[in-house]
């Protein structure tokens, strides 16, 4: 009698695979920042992109259009749901997770090394993805140009470079940065056995195919006088005269890898010195490469991030043939200390990076203070609320011909996200995509200021006073209660609109 009972241990065997286990846990992310998204509010950089994804276009002052792209369609699903919008940044930091397990699975690693390796990835793809924004993005194609490399380091195939190409014009896509990691790769290609590949026609399709994706982006680039350069050069001059490049190396990179330190020391040891990692020394040389040019440009810490998945990939798998090696006892002791080491890490990252802290509790406080991004998810409601409640103050004359001139991108952010509940005008600014908005037909002749000095009004707008303070029912110390806290309302501008405009651009 015909049974089929081959099809359902097939079926068996595929949810229980080693696959189905690095699934199981990047899902198990997901639904993490699904629970807790919500929680607090929209961070000030949300606030642009949010604002950003309503314009799509293949291009923005301050990157490049997929996270704008990705934006968009939470737009569409979630509508303006905070936890919805946050979706596809924990969906693309679980998609790195898995492909971190699967690396040490293309380097001879087993289920434990997978998942070690995956487990190692998983604090700081948390504390990443806790936010919707670029960085998110960038890190999932730096992993995924990582895994092509390792597929074409294992199977010897040159066509992998198409791949790998692919992976880079994302890349480009989702943030400049992936330009260090590009360097790093053709390094590797030159300093290994890899130089052979220069002369396959693959690896020129790969970088064709690189060039064709990022093609829509440099041609905005080109037509807008590649305006993203302007602001990167500014912003560089600003984190390096504020300090934000310092403690690159440390305690920079010992804050990306924390407890998962010995493991991607452990890979790095592996792909550069190790007899047995002689194949994988394209990717040592990978990340000691973006590493240097980091150093060299005085980057910020958590750029080189994407870089360490392929080496907890790499130490995984390394790490677990070592241990194969132990009596038994040893073994299974060495297994249990990894794993509760590496729990420890996703706790202690949560902890400080998860907005799950109960809201002026201490734990809240600590986390604030140790995780400043934390401050500037509060107060952009009361914000709009307050301005709401100044127009709704004025005479009848001047709301009918009301701006709203704000300095920064989340004070501008904010008033399009709840002004409209309001009836408010969308905001007028300066910075970054903002400018090129402009400030209405015909302009503004009252204005409530947000974000700007009482010198710098008083200098181009008629009678300003302070009419609000701008804070938080929280009392979170933040940017907007510490730096911006007084509410404008100013007459008309002194001059024409059209030359204040051309010299008011700014960057942030």
């Amino acid at each position: 009698m015909p049974t089929n009972s081959g099809h359902s241990s097939t079926r068996s065997s595929r949810w229980s695979s080693d696959t189905a286990l690095l699934i199981y846990l990047a899902l198990i992310t997901v639904v993490v920042h699904w629970i807790t998204g919500g929680r607090y509010g929209f961070h000030r950089d949300e606030l642009a992109l949010l604002d950003d994804a309503r314009h799509m276009a293949w291009g923005y002052v301050a990157y490049p259009p997929m996270a704008a792209f990705f934006g968009r369609v939470s737009l569409i699903l979630f509508g303006t749901s905070l936890t919805g919008f946050r979706f596809f940044a924990a969906l693309a930091e679980a998609v790195a997770i898995v492909l971190t397990g699967l690396m040490a699975q293309e380097m001879g690693g087993g289920r434990a090394a997978q998942m070690v390796a995956a487990l190692a990835a998983t604090a700081w793809c948390l504390a990443l993805a806790s936010l919707m924004t670029y960085s998110a993005f960038d890190y999932l194609f730096w992993v995924l140009a990582a895994y092509f490399v390792v597929r074409r380091l294992k199977t010897g195939d040159p066509r992998w470079w198409l791949a790998v190409g692919g992976a880079i014009g994302l890349g480009m896509m989702a943030k400049y940065s992936m330009l260090f990691f590009t360097a790093g790769i053709v390094a590797a290609v030159l300093l290994t056995d890899l130089r052979r590949d220069l002369r396959s026609r693959w690896l020129w399709y790969g970088v064709g195919l690189s060039l064709l994706i990022f093609l829509p982006n440099l041609l905005w680039e080109a037509n807008h006088q590649f305006i993203t350069l302007t602001f990167l050069t500014h912003i560089h001059a600003r984190d390096v005269r504020i300090g934000r490049a310092k403690g690159f190396l440390f305690p920079g990179q010992f804050q990306i890898t924390q407890l998962a330190l010995p493991i991607w020391l452990a890979g790095l040891y592996y792909c550069l010195i190790a007899k047995s990692g002689r194949r994988f020394r394209a990717l040592g040389w990978m990340y000691l490469v973006t590493l240097g040019l980091f150093v060299v440009a005085k980057g910020r810490l958590y750029y080189l991030g994407p870089a360490y998945p392929m080496l907890y990939a790499a130490g995984s798998a390394w790490g677990e043939r070592w241990v194969k090696s132990m009596r038994r006892g040893w073994a299974w002791a060495t297994g249990t200390i990894v794993g509760v080491i590496l729990a420890v890490d996703i706790a202690l990252m949560s902890l400080f990076a998860l907005p799950i802290a109960p809201i002026g509790s201490q734990w809240f406080k600590n986390q604030v203070h140790a995780n400043s991004v934390i401050a500037e998810e509060f107060g952009w409601r009361e914000l709009v609320a307050t301005i709401a409640k100044i127009r709704d103050g004025l005479p009848a004359a001047d709301r009918a011909k009301l701006g709203i001139l704000v300095g920064n991108y989340g004070e501008a952010g904010a008033v399009d996200l709840y002004g409209p509940r309001y009836g408010l005008p969308r905001a007028i600014s300066g910075v970054n995509s903002y400018w090129e908005r402009g400030y209405g037909d015909p302009p503004p002749q009252t204005l409530i200021v947000v974000g700007l000095t009482r010198k710098f009004l008083e200098k181009h707008f008629s009678s300003c006073h302070v009419a609000g303070h701008n804070g938080n029912r929280y009392g979170v110390a933040n940017e907007e209660s510490q730096y911006h806290s007084e509410i404008y309302v100013c007459g008309a501008l002194r001059g024409a609109w059209p030359a204040f405009w051309e010299k008011f651009r700014s960057f942030g």
